[in-house]
């Protein structure tokens, strides 16, 4: 099975790591958002860059979703999975629309409601995972797991 892993640099990409065992054995490949972590992230396979990118700077997010596109066309995934934000995002929803499952893993920081991402992608996600007991119960089609601690 191939396999997309897509996360912001940071915090979004230290929670997804802390999974790393669920891909083991799958062919994969990693989307993110700094140089500074391409050579970790090379033990698991293929690593592509973006520029960070947010809603509030609309030509970087055009940049970011070509770039993507690219990505998804050339790589066609079965599944993506991503703990956001942006360019999970933009991920998430071209592999939904060439056929891949999602698995969305929400932020821990996200104590209250879901972030901006999430909101978008819990009505594509195959798994959607939030990280408080509080949020699955406020949102359908999320499952609680405590993944970052």
């Amino acid at each position: 099975m191939k396999i997309c892993i897509v996360a912001s640099a940071g915090g979004h990409l230290s929670q997804l790591l802390k999974i790393a065992d669920c891909w083991r054995g799958h062919e994969i490949f990693c989307i993110t958002t700094s140089e500074l972590v391409v050579s970790e992230l090379q033990r698991y396979g293929k690593v592509y860059t973006v520029p960070e990118c947010n809603r509030r700077h609309p030509v970087e997010v055009a940049k970011v979703f070509a770039d993507c596109v690219k990505t998804i066309l050339c790589e066609r995934p079965q599944v993506v999975i991503s703990t956001g934000a942006a360019v999970g995002c933009i991920e998430c929803i071209l592999g939904y629309v060439t056929g891949a499952k999602i698995v969305w893993i929400d932020s821990i920081a996200n104590v209250n409601a879901l972030s901006l991402s999430g909101r978008i992608i819990r009505y594509i996600a195959d798994v959607f995972i939030v990280q408080w007991p509080e949020l699955a119960e406020k949102y359908r089609k999320t499952r609680f797991a405590r993944i970052a601690v």
